[in-house]
């Protein structure tokens, strides 16, 4: 990409270094032990997750060290993995789950492997955002995530079981719902998904990119 067509993705600022070699490889070592672990335990319909799918983006776009590709993935993790951390630290304190969707981490009769390794939630978002501090973010990313999640969040409807409610595409924070018709139900999730969980994190790096321009040397 030319150098001022990334200066105006990146709000003025020219690329930092790259990425490091040891983080490559230890989220390509992440995922070679979790990719098939989560196989055998879960299934494969539990890649269709888009926190799990965020995980095989990330990898690629760190190898490629591609600004879109981790921007887009940015999106999909920091807003949802801090609402996660959130749910699981309070109900670890409280036993209260303030936003919900997070009770398989507290369930016996899920693999205590399956519930450790849901941890990623907490790393998912250092690493996409650490990515992005050295790269730049690209403002591309709104549009092209909110394209795959419209993609993904129907096939999911389509092509998994109904009561593993994966992406809460039958019912919200992990709950069925009956209140709607399924597919009006749906045709609102896939709608409000990228307005409640990627617009906000999309005008706050719009506007740290604003400062920085304004108060870059």
């Amino acid at each position: 990409m030319p150098d001022d067509a990334h200066t105006r993705l990146t709000g003025g600022r020219r690329p930092r270094a790259g990425l490091p070699l040891w983080l490559k490889l230890a989220f390509t070592a992440w995922i070679l032990g979790w990719a098939p672990t989560y196989w055998v335990l879960l299934g494969p319909q539990n890649y269709f997750w888009l926190c799990n799918l965020a995980n095989f983006l990330i990898l690629v776009g760190l190898w490629r060290e591609h600004r879109l590709l981790l921007s887009m993935q940015w999106l999909a993790v920091s807003l949802v993995g801090s609402l996660w951390a959130v749910d699981v630290g309070t109900a670890w304190l409280t036993g209260m789950h303030p936003i919900g969707g997070t009770e398989y981490m507290f369930d016996e009769n899920q693999p205590l492997l399956t519930r450790m390794m849901s941890l990623y939630h907490l790393i998912l978002p250092p690493v996409a955002g650490f990515a992005l501090w050295r790269l730049g973010y690209d403002r591309r990313a709104l549009a092209w995530q909110t394209g795959l999640t419209w993609l993904v969040v129907p096939l999911s409807y389509v092509f998994t079981d109904p009561e593993r409610n994966i992406n809460w595409v039958h019912g919200p924070f992990g709950q069925p719902q009956d209140s709607l018709d399924p597919l009006v139900y749906l045709a609102g999730l896939t709608l409000l998904w990228p307005v409640a969980v990627y617009l906000p994190v999309h005008l706050l790096m719009i506007g740290l990119q604003h400062w920085r321009a304004r108060h870059r040397p």
